[in-house]
């Protein structure tokens, strides 16, 4: 059965490319729903110009289907907007933030 922790345990395996650290630690996932098989999630990015934007959306739906969901959704949003203060203690730390 999938659940959300299994799902934020997978999610900690997509790091961002450029930061070195996985869209959880930076507080990219705002939401995630699950409805048997299926899961949504809503994720953002530490700019709307993110050039890595595919590319971690394709991560993140790739490790939920590897836990088994049939079919997984992605929404990108920017509001609200990303802040270092979604970041994790341990990300703010690597990052040189307080």
């Amino acid at each position: 059965m999938i659940t959300k922790k299994k799902i934020i345990e997978a999610l900690k395996e997509v790091v961002d490319p450029e930061l070195g650290l996985n869209v959880i630690d930076l507080g990219l996932i705002y939401d995630i729903k699950v409805e048997k098989e299926k899961v949504f999630v809503k994720m953002t990015l530490t700019s709307s110009f993110c050039p890595m934007s595919q590319f971690l959306v394709n991560e993140v739906e790739n490790k939920i289907k590897e836990i088994g969901a049939k079919d997984v959704k992605v929404q990108v949003v920017f509001k609200p907007p990303w802040s270092p203060e979604r970041m994790s203690k341990k990300a703010r730390k690597l990052l040189g933030f307080k």
